[in-house]
This record gives structure tokens, C-alpha cells and sequence, in this order.
């Protein structure tokens, strides 16, 4: 005996939205079932419908307002950046879309990238609307601190410190233990400037070995980051040393020589501390550099391109500055934290690398 269907047989006289539906046959003579479509699942539907073809429209005009530059004008914008920022012709200078400008109305915008292969910089630019002129304006955001940005892009996080333990006041100095310049900031900052700012800065050195001229850079950075992994001390002795006497390193006769004798020196510094001897050879044996790497890519991207490079609170030195200068900087990074700046007394002109 066959079920009697317990819900509504389809009706001609049925509007067509209330007879969408899916089929369940459930008798020889074809007697199906019929499931109402629920409003909500009919409104789901348009919504979904809507938002799609909204997306499509944003998509056409966001394409409609972007336009590619004319050959002409691209030529005209390449030539006058080329000319005015002295671009080498060996990098790329590309010219992306116009667009109205949202902030200067009567005027599109146009970004142009310098392009070396490994680095890219992007300028931001104004053409009026008859492209006869362009601009480079630089917009500022007073809501925002640029040295509280950067120094939130380093990070100091496990790297040794001297000075103050945790200061308002952070210095932190991409380092290469090959550069003379570096020699001559390192023999600056410590001691004579570690003396009079020690009670209230934090100094921290980070790696950024220029490996193109300074071939023992990298592996001396490797050594004494594993003596900084058992002891702070450890470290700063060894960046003391090798800063005083670069060229007991470099007079070495082949490359393997050099490599050796930055071991010896970090052994050396490793009996001093009475790290452990295993631990400490295991890890200059390895000489794992991503660590190193990671500070370079972490330099880059805040603007460091040679060395000695400091931040003082995010404010950046370029260079083995003079003690006046750094003191300057200092001074003023104190004030803005509300620290109390130490007297100063009368330097003796700055030490040059041995």
C-alpha cells in the first residue's frame, strides 16, 4: 500500500515562486512531492546576486578610472625624473597608471618606480590635468610618529646591550666589524660616550655586514653573536677588540687564515667568560648566518644602506658622525623623554681606527 504524500500536490494556479522546488518521486504514476522555496532562501538569493554584480560595476570602474599612460606623456614623465633624481640608465624607470587625485582635485596621480632588480622605489606623482606639469608633493601624517614607526620596525629583541637595562631612550647601531668607520663610531661610543649616557641609554648593536668589500665581516658577526648567545659581556669584549685591532685580522695572508684567526679571538674571549667551550666551537663551527641576514633585510627596510647607520629613538645617523654631533642627538632624544641630560666636559679629538 503506497504512503499518502504529506505535503501539498503541485497546482497549476500556483504563482511560479512558490513552486520552485525540489522533486521526490514517491509513486508508480509519478506522484511527487512538492518543498515550498522559503522566503529567507529567496532573499539570500537576490542579496547574493546584488553583492556579486555590485563587486562586478566596483571592478569595470575602478579599471575606467586607472588609465595607462599615453606613450608620449610616459616618455615626457621618464625623461624629467631620469634628469632630476640623476637615475643611472641601467635602472628601469616605470610609469604605472593615472588616476584622478583624491586629495588635489584638478589633478591625476601617477606613481613612477625606480627599478635596480634587487630594489624599488616608488614617487609619487601629480600631473595636471592638461599634462603640463607634474609635481612631487609629500604628504605628512601629523597623526603619526615616524621615529616611533621605525623604531617599532627593529627589532632588539635577545641582541646584547650596554648602558641603561631599559631606557626611554634606545640607541641601536647596525655594525660591521670590517668598516673603519664603524671602528671610529665604536672607539666613540664606548667609553667616552658610555660614560656620560650609560645610566640612562640603552646602546645596542645590530648586524649589517657590507659583504661586497668586507669579506671577513660576516663570519666575525656569526662569532660574536655565539658569544652573545651564552654571555652579553662575551660580546661586547669581542666587538671591543676587533674594533681596536681590524688590522691584526686583515694583515692575515689568505682569506682562511682570517676566518681563523676571528676564531682564535673568540675562543679566547670564551675562555675569558668561562662559556662552554662545546656549545661555543659548535657554534662558530656551523657559522649560521640567517640571523645575520634577517638584520640586513630588517636594515634595508628602514633606509640603511652603508655603515656605521644609528637610530636614536628612531632618529637616524648616518655615518661616524663627530661626538659634538652625537651628542646633539642624544641630548635632544633625552629631552623629548622627559630624562635628564648629563653635563659635558671638554672631548679630545675622536680616535681613528688601528
Amino acid at each position: 500500500m503506497l504512503a499518502t504524500p504529506t505535503a501539498k500536490l503541485w497546482s497549476p494556479i500556483r504563482p511560479w515562486w512558490q513552486v520552485i522546488s525540489d522533486r521526490v518521486f514517491v509513486t508508480p504514476a509519478s506522484l511527487y512531492e512538492i518543498i515550498d522555496f522559503k522566503l529567507p532562501m529567496l532573499r539570500r538569493f537576490f542579496v547574493t546576486l546584488f553583492r556579486r554584480s555590485f563587486l562586478l560595476l566596483l571592478v569595470v570602474c575602478l579599471g575606467c578610472a586607472a588609465q595607462s599612460v599615453a606613450p608620449e606623456l610616459s616618455q615626457k614623465i621618464e625623461r624629467q625624473v631620469r634628469s632630476y633624481y640623476k637615475v643611472p640608465p641601467e635602472l628601469k624607470v616605470l610609469i604605472g597608471p593615472i588616476s584622478p587625485s583624491a586629495d588635489f582635485p584638478g589633478y591625476d596621480s601617477v606613481v613612477v618606480t625606480i627599478d635596480n632588480g634587487d630594489r624599488k622605489q616608488d614617487l609619487k606623482m601629480l600631473i595636471s590635468k592638461d599634462h603640463s606639469s607634474m609635481i612631487r608633493l609629500t604628504k605628512f601624517d601629523l597623526n603619526k610618529d615616524p621615529y616611533a614607526e621605525t623604531m617599532s620596525k627593529i627589532d632588539t629583541s635577545g641582541r646584547p646591550t650596554r648602558g641603561a637595562k631599559s631606557s626611554k631612550v634606545v640607541v641601536v647601531n647596525f655594525d660591521d666589524f670590517e668598516c673603519p668607520f664603524c671602528s671610529r663610531m665604536h672607539q666613540e661610543l664606548f667609553p667616552e660616550i658610555l660614560k656620560e649616557y650609560g645610566d640612562v641609554i640603552t646602546f645596542v648593536y645590530k648586524d649589517y655586514p657590507l659583504t661586497e668589500i668586507h669579506p671577513w665581516a660576516t663570519h666575525a658577526a656569526v662569532d660574536a653573536n655565539c658569544l652573545a648567545a651564552q654571555n652579553n659581556d662575551a660580546y661586547w669584549d669581542f666587538a671591543d677588540y676587533i674594533h681596536a685591532n681590524q688590522r691584526e685580522v686583515s694583515n692575515e695572508k689568505t682569506p682562511p687564515e682570517r676566518l681563523n684567526a676571528l676564531d682564535r679571538i673568540t675562543l679566547l674571549q670564551g675562555q675569558k667568560h668561562n662559556l662552554d667551550t662545546v656549545k661555543l666551537q659548535s657554534c662558530i663551527k656551523a657559522q649560521d648566518d640567517s640571523a645575520i641576514k634577517a638584520s640586513m633585510k630588517e636594515a634595508e627596510g628602514i633606509g640603511v644602506e652603508a655603515t656605521p647607520t644609528m637610530f636614536i629613538n628612531g632618529q637616524k645617523i648616518d655615518g661616524a658622525v663627530p661626538p659634538s654631533e652625537l651628542r646633539a642627538a642624544l641630548d635632544r632624544a633625552l629631552k623629548d623623554a622627559n630624562l635628564p641630560v648629563p653635563s659635558h666636559t671638554a672631548t679630545s679629538t675622536p680616535p681613528v681606527a688601528r
